[in-house]
């Protein structure tokens, strides 16, 4: 990972207020005194914003600060372009067999484009009224003939952590152009830059006060009492988050980060502290940034806009009025001089494009089920537990085919067929729908060559 390193000015004495961590970083001089005013300014929407890093730090200090890794966590294109006809006529199919009241049906609403298989919503918006998804890409769409964008598409943290954002763009323009005719570059309507990092820092040990910035909403947050980290400007053009990695992914089985931490540097038991920015498409125009290419060129100017300009962290002087004196907080001169124009950090090799449980989280469903089923009979034996839940179990399968008008492995075989729609791991497919994909293909290899 690339990090700047400049000269600074030091002060005799740290700020009044200051933590025992702040006042060892000022003392050791990680922090600029006086915070440098951001040098992102709007220029034309072909050059975007020049690139800066405005506060500089000591990058040795690993006791204080280890930046793991730094990125793209979010990011939502929209493209312009011509749904083909005869995609649409397919998606409107596949929307009506995902309200069929019929699981089997159900399970035929899916979408293969190359190595992707594509959960088909049934339930879309007034704008994009078809939806599909799996692990990488969510792609809404619009109808044929609107003035809106042909899609609007979100690719998701856990591709973004596998594949840089250019890549990952060009992956998806492959998709999207076997859905129709694109008349035009990616166009960003949202980015989250994120940076993930260890501090021996206190991340409750100031209060709202030290956050100087431009946005009306600031909230702290807690789960059971345990301080989870801080939320200001939500709900705005530009917002950021200072929170807890490592109890977020508890909940939301991010593991695939795990593995990257650690080659980064970070030992077990060690706390995960993430930062991110989100910028929405007004603020990006605003700078004119319309393009990826351009937002992707001035990842330090938005970087440096966001940590100098619109909010900082300080430490509060309170024999000072006047707020923009106050000295910027040390943990906040690491993390606005982060440097976007460097490596971010390994990417994941593991990703593929599915939405999987984690065995783990299956298992846990299974004991769940199996325990209950003992206590409520009275089993305290394993062996004979499991047996007696064996054939119950296959019992219940078949008195719910019989009610269906199923064999217990047909029963089961549908559920299966669901759970791999919504997971995105095997193509369902009827002899009927295979034939008339083949009469789609022929159809498209058709019209190529007409147009050449």
């Amino acid at each position: 990972m690339s990090q700047k390193t400049k000269g600074f000015n030091q002060s005799a004495e740290p700020p009044r207020g200051a933590t025992r961590e702040s006042a060892a970083a000022w003392r050791d001089g990680e922090v600029e005194n006086n915070l440098t005013e951001a040098l992102l300014q709007s220029k034309s929407s072909s050059k975007g914003t020049p690139p800066s890093n405005t506060v500089p730090y000591n990058c040795n200090n690993t006791e204080y600060f280890k930046l793991l890794r730094f990125g793209v966590d979010s990011l939502y294109l929209s493209y312009q372009g011509e749904l083909f006809f005869e995609v649409q006529e397919r998606l409107t199919r596949l929307k009506l067999l995902a309200q069929h009241p019929e699981a089997d049906q159900q399970a035929l609403a899916q979408y293969a484009i190359g190595d992707h298989i594509f959960e088909v919503k049934d339930k879309g918006s007034s704008i994009f009224p078809f939806v599909m998804e799996d692990g990488a890409f969510r792609i809404s769409i619009s109808r044929s003939g609107k003035k809106t964008p042909m899609a609007y598409v979100k690719l998701s943290s856990r591709y973004l952590c596998s594949i840089t954002p250019s890549n990952a763009e060009k992956q998806l323009r492959k998709i999207l152009n076997e859905l129709g005719t694109l008349t035009d570059v990616a166009h960003v309507s949202r980015i989250d830059l994120c940076a993930d990092f260890v501090s021996s820092e206190n991340m409750e040990s100031w209060d709202r006060r030290a956050w100087v910035t431009r946005a009306k909403k600031m909230n702290a947050h807690a789960v059971s009492e345990k301080f989870t980290g801080w939320s200001i400007g939500m709900g705005g053009n530009i917002s950021c988050r200072l929170y807890n990695k490592l109890l977020e992914i508890q909940t939301s089985g991010r593991t695939d980060l795990l593995p990257l931490w650690k080659a980064a540097g970070r030992t077990e038991n060690e706390p995960v502290w993430r930062v991110e920015f989100q910028f929405m498409r007004e603020v990006l125009a605003q700078h004119g940034l319309i393009s990826l290419d351009s937002v992707m060129a001035n990842l330090n100017g938005l970087w440096s806009y966001a940590a100098t300009e619109w909010l900082r962290l300080t430490l509060p002087n309170t024999d000072d009025q006047t707020r923009a004196r106050w000295p910027i907080h040390p943990l906040w001169g690491y993390i606005s001089s982060i440097d976007w124009a460097g490596d971010g950090g390994p990417l994941s090799r593991s990703f593929k494009a599915t939405r999987i449980p984690e065995d783990n989280r299956i298992f846990s469903l299974g004991a769940s089920s199996i325990a209950s089923y003992m206590a409520k009979h009275s089993l305290t034996d394993f062996d004979d537990g499991i047996d007696r839940y064996m054939l119950d179990i296959f019992k219940y399968f078949h008195e719910r085919g019989l009610f269906m008008g199923l064999s217990a492995e047909a029963y089961i075989l549908e559920k299966v067929r669901l759970r791999a729609k919504e997971f995105n791991t095997l193509l369902n497919q009827s002899e009927a729908e295979q034939k008339r994909l083949e009469t789609l293909e022929a159809a498209k290899e058709y019209r190529k060559a007409k147009g050449r």
